[in-house]
């Protein structure tokens, strides 16, 4: 009897050890914040469903519904606001359509051994977005306009200067990964505490600096192309 009284007394203590955590205050502020997101993507289907394929085309349908809604809060916040569409752009579209890509590349190089899934979306991503975005809203439009008997005229505006300068911190960036590459530093994402924040510091300076520059091409601050 002994015996049976101080296993039962350990299983308490299991049960007590397991005992699920109370969410904070924090936590509950989070989930009325998201709670729209959670039940809109509730209806993404899982990837059993179709080899995945199910999956695959309601995201690209509810991330392009999402874009189009962005794209007009920004470009109405910056009729409010007094800035050009450019501007709006390059600061609050591109940089809310990227924020999800950066969390989601964070979570992959996390469980990747060699971040090679993180690498995977960023590129991936932003290929979809230049090349399909860009490229199925020109076609359609040529395609309109031909119908009608009619050329599509596209204004340049500052993309001249704002590819070059793209292209110019894409060359620096692209060479400190391939100077961290080396396994005295820890590879691209790898390292010290030190290394690391310089290296996070230095891609958010440019990032900053493409920012500034574009902003003052765009207002005839500085002369572009």
């Amino acid at each position: 009897m002994e015996a049976i009284t101080v296993s039962a007394g350990d299983e308490e203590e299991d049960d007590d050890g397991r005992e699920e955590k109370l969410p904070s205050c924090f936590d509950y502020v989070m989930h009325f914040l998201t709670v729209f997101w959670k039940v809109l993507f509730a209806f993404v289907p899982p990837t059993e469903y179709w080899n995945g394929w199910a999956c695959f085309f309601v995201c690209i349908i509810i991330v392009g519904m999402l874009t189009a809604v962005i794209g007009d809060l920004a470009s109405h916040f910056g009729c409010t606001v007094g800035l050009k569409d450019s501007v709006t752009a390059v600061v609050f579209v591109a940089l809310g359509t990227s924020i999800p890509d950066t969390f989601a590349s964070k979570v992959a190089a996390q469980q990747d051994q060699y971040a090679d899934a993180c690498i995977g979306n960023v590129t991936g991503s932003n290929a979809v977005n230049v090349f399909l975005g860009i490229g199925v809203a020109w076609s359609v439009a040529a395609i309109y306009w031909a119908i009608q008997g009619k050329d599509f005229m596209v204004d340049a505006g500052n993309l001249a200067f704002s590819v070059t300068l793209f292209t110019i911190f894409a060359f620096i960036s692209i060479g400190v990964l391939l100077y961290r590459r080396r396994p005295s530093i820890g590879g691209e994402l790898g390292g010290s505490r030190l290394s690391k924040t310089l290296t996070a510091m230095l891609f958010v300076g440019l990032w900053f600096l493409y920012i500034l520059f574009s902003s003052l091409e765009a207002y005839c601050h500085i002369k572009g192309f």
